[in-house]
C-alpha cells in the first residue's frame, strides 16, 4: 500500500505524519503538545522530535496516536512507512537502478 501513495506522485516525498499531527490534528483537537505529550504518556521531547519531523513514528508512537484519534495504528504506520521507503530510495538512487531485477529459473 505505502507504494501506491508514493506512486501517485514519484517526485514528491510522502508527507511525514509528524506534519499530519502538527498541521492537522492539533489544531482539530485544540490541545497543546504538552497536552498531547501527557495523553500519549510520553515526553514532551518525543512529540516535538515526531512534529519536527526528526523522529519516525514507532510502532509503538502508532498505537498511541491511532488509540488518541481512533484511527488504529495502521494509518500512522502506513504513513511512517511510506515516507520511509521514498527517503531510502531517494538516498540508494543510481545505485538503486543499478541493481538487477532476477526472476527464477522456470522448471523443465
Amino acid at each position: 500500500m505505502p507504494e501506491e501513495f508514493a506512486a501517485k506522485r514519484p517526485n514528491r516525498a510522502p508527507t511525514h505524519p509528524g506534519a499530519v499531527l502538527r498541521e492537522d490534528v492539533l489544531p482539530a483537537l485544540g490541545i497543546t503538545v504538552t497536552q498531547l505529550a501527557s495523553h500519549l504518556k510520553v515526553t514532551r521531547q518525543q512529540i516535538h522530535r515526531v512534529l519536527s519531523e526528526s523522529s519516525d513514528v514507532s510502532p509503538e508512537m502508532a498505537h498511541r496516536l491511532g488509540k488518541l484519534c481512533g484511527n488504529g495504528p495502521l494509518l500512522w504506520s502506513r504513513m511512517q512507512e511510506a515516507y520511509s521507503l521514498w527517503q531510502a530510495a531517494e538516498r540508494l538512487g543510481p545505485d538503486l537502478a543499478e541493481i538487477p531485477t532476477l526472476e527464477a529459473k522456470r522448471a523443465a
